[in-house]
């Protein structure tokens, strides 16, 4: 198993295993897939702050995940919003909590303090979508700070957004 920083080489195969979650569920709000250059032009946006990192096993790319600013105002700037997106067919193996665990080192190497995850949950769980990313979350360690109710439209219902929040520095004169 590697994890490594993602290159816009990559853009394919992260926008395989992000299609997915864009046309058959409610994880992402997005509804039309993303072409191939609008996606590496995410990556490379994305880099030139932040880290985007890729996790390979076997030399296959089974999930991803970044960082990206929580707001752009300067008060800021020790904040940022995590995004994992795992292969469908690789849930199970600690994928998932590797790439985090790497992903909140580099952050904390930025300086970064706070990190904040947007997900989308059901009021009641259908076959769009589940509570997983939720319990996901919160087994990392990220607790619950808000909830939007009803404010996702997708495969005509109506879907609940929360966020979720973890502190992974200390926070002087507090």
């Amino acid at each position: 198993m590697l994890i490594r920083s993602a290159e816009t080489a990559d853009a394919e195969r992260l926008l395989e295993i992000y299609s997915y979650y864009v046309t058959d569920t409610a994880v992402s709000f997005e509804i039309e897939v993303p072409s191939l250059e609008e996606f590496r032009n995410r990556i490379e946006t994305i880099r030139k702050n932040y880290p985007y990192l890729v996790l390979e096993d076997d030399g296959v790319i089974q999930g991803y995940a970044y960082a990206g600013p929580f707001k752009t105002r300067a008060a800021y700037s020790h904040c940022v919003e995590v995004t994992i997106y795992i292969d469908r067919n690789a849930k199970g193996h600690g994928y998932g909590r590797k790439l985090y665990e790497a992903l909140e080192a580099a952050l904390q190497k930025q300086g970064i303090l706070n990190l904040y995850a947007c997900i989308g949950v059901p009021a009641e769980e259908d076959e769009y979508l589940s509570d997983d990313s939720e319990h996901f979350h919160a087994h990392m360690g990220y607790r619950l700070i808000g909830r939007f109710r009803l404010c996702g439209r997708k495969f005509g219902r109506w879907y609940d957004m929360v966020w979720m929040e973890k502190m992974i520095g200390e926070h002087d004169g507090k």
